[in-house]
């Protein structure tokens, strides 16, 4: 089958993920809204001129996921599962406070804390908790090492990311972009089109992503501790501690944890977007670093210092890191290879080798698979037993269906 030809399918295929260019291409013109379900999604579909259209077509993560490859990156190693990579090792923030406050081991805050601190940046596109709406997510650009670390912690709520990315072009200034896989693959496709984003947007920073929740996942947390969103201070998912406790706080003083596990370890629960079930690249293959979770088996076991697996994938990546470690801002530990980033990792190499199976799934309901450049989907996929090929796509098939389409 085609790609989808427009913004409407990708939506009536609930595979918008909220990167947020809708809103950024039109200048605010088609916004992004909450859903009655807890998603962000463009406040129109048919609002596009005929040249804004064709744009987001082209970058649209519900349609394309593309490995950002340079000419350059030619010698550079390529791994089955994680892709094209000049090093990989362990690493976290030289700081202890921002070590302790950020998610993991915080090293993503760390280099965008030094790129605006060494004058390399003028600002950080980023997301941050909503202040006037604290279990909400806004995107926000911080010219301060101060602004970085006040926005630093994972958010597993929707938010878009890139809703004000053609702002930041339109500055000037050299940034950097802090956001999902699949943020800054619409960052890497939108470079082919506009010169800026690659004079301009300097140091592409991923973390590897389990997946985007609804909002609903965090609603259903206030319900359980019977807190009213309008009486709460604090919402925070992780972060103080690795991984940190899930924290709320209302403004009458009330206080509330649930560790990670607590939260999470029922993948029932998760209440993730679609798009991220079948996502072909949520390690970060268009960033110039990604940073993962580092625990053995995938899962966290009780507190720990903080740590982060990373993958540096370009020299520009090579050249940051080595920059961050000589300032005092990362710490490196033991070098990793691929198959030890697997078993930190193993739900991710579970995903890859099952998207083939679920691609079948989405065309077998009548949706039009993502469509991957660079990503080795055929190669991974053929490592599925031809039970296990059925099952995947079987399932995906029936996840599918449910949707309606003209």
């Amino acid at each position: 089958m085609s790609r989808p030809a427009t913004i409407a399918e990708v939506v009536a295929n609930d595979l918008c993920i909220a990167c947020g260019l809708c809103e950024s291409v039109t200048g605010g013109r088609v916004s992004m809204v909450i859903t009655d379900n807890g998603s962000l999604r463009p406040s129109s579909t048919d609002s596009f001129t005929p040249a804004e259209h064709a744009m987001l077509t082209d970058v649209c993560p519900g349609i394309v996921a593309e490995a950002r490859v340079e000419p350059s990156w030619s010698d550079r190693p390529v791994d089955p599962v994680w892709g094209a990579h000049q090093s990989m090792v362990m690493a976290w923030a030289g700081d202890p406070d921002v070590r302790f406050r950020a998610a993991t081991g915080g090293v993503l805050t760390a280099l965008g804390m030094f790129l605006v601190e060494s004058g390399q940046v003028a600002h950080v596109v980023h997301v941050g908790a909503d202040p006037d709406a604290p279990m909400r997510n806004r995107a926000v650009s911080s010219a301060t090492a101060e602004s970085v670390l006040d926005n630093t912690g994972s958010r597993y709520g929707p938010v878009a990311a890139l809703s004000a990315f053609h702002e930041a072009l339109e500055r000037g200034q050299p940034f950097a972009v802090i956001a999902k896989p699949c943020d800054l693959g619409a960052v890497h496709r939108l470079s082919r089109s506009d010169p800026r984003v690659n004079q301009l947007c300097i140091a592409r920073l991923a973390m590897v992503c389990g997946g985007s929740s609804r909002l609903t996942k965090s609603q259903a947390l206030l319900e359980e501790f019977g807190v009213d969103e309008a009486d709460l201070q604090t919402f925070r998912y992780r972060g103080y501690g690795n991984p940190g406790p899930t924290v709320v706080e209302s403004t009458n003083g009330e206080r509330f944890e649930k560790t990670y596990l607590e939260l999470w370890e029922d993948e029932t629960s998760w209440q993730i977007e679609t798009r991220c079930k079948i996502c072909p690249d949520a390690l970060g293959e268009a960033a110039d670093i990604a940073a993962a979770d580092a625990w053995p088996g995938g899962a966290p076991t009780g507190e720990d210092d903080g740590f982060n697996a990373i993958v540096v994938r370009s020299e520009a990546g090579e050249s940051l890191l080595r920059q961050a470690v000589d300032a005092g801002a990362i710490v490196l530990g033991e070098a990793l290879g691929p198959r030890q980033f697997d078993l930190l990792q193993p739900h991710q190499v579970r995903k890859k080798e099952a998207l083939l199976s679920r691609y079948s799934g989405m065309a077998d309901a009548g949706a039009t698979p993502i469509t991957t450049i660079g990503l080795r989907v055929d190669e991974l996929g053929s490592r599925l037993s031809a039970e296990q090929a059925a099952d995947q796509r079987a399932g995906t098939r029936q996840r599918f269906a449910q949707f309606e389409r003209d």
